[in-house]
């Protein structure tokens, strides 16, 4: 669907705000909180989560770091001016909270603030008990401190910097002690501090199904999604027609599906946003994305066909 930008607001250094307005006077899908849209910039489509409070209907407000080194998605956001129409895909969210929780730890590092800001404005209107982490390298570069400091966030929200000359750090095994059936935690940031916080929460004692994560890039992953396996050729079978694909080395699953006019759903094509996810009937995969959590891809019944491959000489697909 068609969005206006209608403000862009620089909120940390190489991180600006933009929100979004509905175009021709249409009115934007409802949203909850931990949700992303998909933006259509620069000749590719980038995941960015809503930031803004579900209640407001008339925008979405999305936050973006400005990466130089990335494939050009927020360089291309960050030269877009007000007046701007994009195109956007309906919200989806694979980062949702539970409705049941008793309390909500959510722990930010770096961008991986937008989707919890939502979360935490979320749990504020309904009376959820929450608790929000915030890490940065420093102030500058730390976004929504504003909101942070003054009520409702103040007495809820802690900030810690890299550069706090006084040396106060996060601790996650004091953060993350006791954990309780009707307790759930939230990360979200770079990769590195979300596998920290993870071994952090396992150590702790924490019971997988109340840990949530999200990725915004694939670059480094987990321990079982950078495994090492099968990069030669292998073959998937359609379960639907019975109909055999060879998918040769370097080539992806989706990628070779598409050579012969079948097309799965794709978006990030990282392993990160769960758009391909496919259920899996025969064969086991190399699972290579940073979405399935680690007992998931134990399973071995679902995969991510954008980037994960094969262990088998065969997988038979749900398609």
């Amino acid at each position: 669907m068609k969005v206006t930008l209608t403000r862009k607001l620089a909120v940390a250094t190489d991180i600006c705000l933009f929100e979004l307005a509905p175009a021709q006077g249409t009115t934007l899908p409802p949203f909850t909180a931990g949700a992303h849209i998909d933006v259509h910039i620069g000749g590719v489509v980038r995941q960015y989560s809503l930031c803004n409070s579900p209640t407001e209907r008339d925008v979405y407000r999305i936050g973006v770091l400005r990466e130089p080194a990335s494939r050009g998605g927020s360089v291309a956001m960050h030269a877009c001016v007000p007046g701007t129409t994009l195109e956007i895909s309906e919200p989806r969210n694979h980062f949702p909270l539970e409705a049941q929780a008793t309390h909500s730890i959510l722990l930010a590092g770096g961008i991986g603030i937008t989707p919890l800001m939502s979360m935490a404005a979320h749990l504020h209107e309904t009376g959820g008990p929450f608790e929000l982490h915030y890490c940065s390298r420093e102030p500058q570069r730390a976004a929504f401190l504003d909101r942070l400091e003054t009520p409702p966030f103040r007495h809820r929200a802690q900030c810690y910097f890299d550069n706090d000359s006084s040396g106060k750090r996060i601790d996650f095994a004091l953060v993350l002690a006791g954990p309780e059936p009707g307790k759930h935690l939230y990360v979200c940031g770079p990769a590195g501090f979300i596998e920290a916080v993870l071994a952090a929460a396992a150590q702790a004692g924490w019971a997988s199904g109340n840990v949530h994560r999200e990725y915004f890039a694939a670059g480094a992953t987990s321990s079982a999604a950078g495994a090492a396996g099968n990069d030669g050729p292998f073959q998937v079978s359609l379960a639907s027609s019975g109909r055999v694909v060879d998918v040769p080395a370097g080539t992806s699953i989706v990628e070779a599906l598409r050579g012969c006019g079948v097309e799965v759903p794709v978006s990030c094509e990282q392993g990160v946003c769960g758009t391909c996810l496919t259920r899996v009937l025969s064969g086991t995969p190399d699972h290579r994305d940073v979405y399935l959590t680690d007992e998931e891809r134990a399973a071995n019944d679902q995969m991510l066909p954008c980037c994960s491959r094969a262990l088998t000489p065969m997988l038979v697909l749900d398609l």
